[in-house]
């Protein structure tokens, strides 16, 4: 029994080495692919050839006996990889004119990760940082692009502090409010103004299938390049103004963090045992746990300023403490049914996107429970 065991087990090896194989031998494709959109300008992320690339994959793997959800769990995995390779290859510069690109801020992670897209756009990329203001006026004299890439609390007084302008040249900020920032430009800079929100750290490998959100200034025309060279990066862009970006984000941000800082703040208190939890825990608590502690695991000041930029933030969290409280309340008159229908009204809410979330979470879960590693 153990022989022909050993012998099954060696044939999956030989297969596992062959899948190797063809990863790298997709890999160098990949890198072909990469050299020819850079030369024409193409997006990394194609989102209709993705989409009828992994139907037929799932419809031949179906007809071989293969589950089709293992297939596209492959392929979705290998095309992550191929999206970071390609950005390597550089991309067309869609506007050759425009010469220099000036990034205030340039040497944080955020500053520095738009600086390297637009290097390897092949614009000419100089970085501003607080102790170079004695020359800011010679290097913005010929900047056609100037991005202010720096904390939230300091944004504005940054772009206050900014010199004139060339006419022409694109003024952009990359802060995670809108409205303040822009109306700042716009009074500071007479040309194009542009706001721009990623949804993203600085440590994504690639911008494949990323958001960026674009608030208006003035100079639509004039911008345009920008959005096209964002585009063939990767990202997915989206049009929203200053004010609905702000009130937007007090859920999708502030409310968001600050209730994963409450989470790790009470198991602090409570000192709770996060290895018998990890242990103990389903992979959806599993998945959670890792959200709340990857919060902890980054820049306290930037959370503090995101839930801080405005008063909008701490009146929807108060809100939410509000709410918080009246549930709980119910519990503990031992109200089940109000809980049940409470629960049926927000089902109600929340409509068909309930199953898609709950066939989302499902491929997040199995992805959670396979990277667990059981000693025992």
């Amino acid at each position: 029994m153990i022989d022909e065991l050993a012998v099954l087990r060696d044939q999956i090896d030989e297969v596992d080495q062959q899948l190797v194989e063809l990863f790298a031998r997709r890999l160098k494709l990949v890198a072909g692919v990469g050299e020819v959109k850079s030369r024409q300008g193409v997006p990394i992320y194609a989102p209709d050839r993705e989409a009828a690339m992994l139907a037929r994959r799932r419809a031949e793997a179906e007809a071989r006996g293969v589950p089709p959800d293992l297939i596209e769990d492959v392929l979705r995995r290998a095309m992550r990889e191929s999206y970071a390779s390609e950005k390597d290859t550089g991309f067309k510069c869609m506007n050759p004119t425009l010469g220099k690109a000036v990034v205030i801020g340039g040497a944080g992670q955020l500053g520095a990760l738009f600086a390297h897209l637009l290097t390897l756009s092949g614009y000419p990329v100089e970085i501003l940082e607080k102790d170079d203001w004695a020359h800011a006026d010679q290097l913005l004299a010929d900047a056609g692009l100037v991005v202010v890439a720096v904390p939230i609390d300091q944004t504005v007084a940054v772009i206050e502090r900014l010199p004139e302008l060339p006419a022409d040249c694109l003024l952009v900020d990359l802060t995670s409010i809108k409205a303040e920032p822009l109306a700042a430009m716009l009074k500071v800079h007479a040309g194009p103004v542009l706001g721009l929100h990623p949804m993203f750290g600085p440590d994504v490998s690639s911008l494949a299938k990323q958001v960026i959100i674009y608030s208006e200034g003035r100079g639509g025309e004039q911008h345009e390049w920008l959005l096209a060279q964002m585009r063939i990066w990767g990202a997915r862009l989206q049009a929203v103004s200053a004010e609905e970006h702000d009130k937007a984000m007090s859920l999708v941000q502030a409310l968001r963090h600050f209730t994963s800082f409450a989470y790790g703040a009470h198991l602090c208190a409570e000192q709770a045992d996060l290895t018998q939890l990890l242990r103990l825990s389903s992979p959806i608590y599993r998945l959670e746990l890792a959200m709340v502690g990857r919060l902890f695991a980054q820049d306290p000041v930037l959370y503090a300023d995101i839930i801080l930029s405005s008063p909008g933030n701490l009146e929807m969290i108060r809100r939410y403490h509000s709410r918080f409280g009246e549930l709980l309340a119910q519990l503990e008159q031992g109200k089940r049914d109000a809980f049940v229908q409470q629960f049926s009204t927000v089902s109600e809410f929340f409509g068909d996107y309930a199953d898609t979330f709950l066939k989302e979470s499902r491929n997040l879960l199995a992805q959670a429970n396979d990277s667990r590693h059981h000693a025992d």
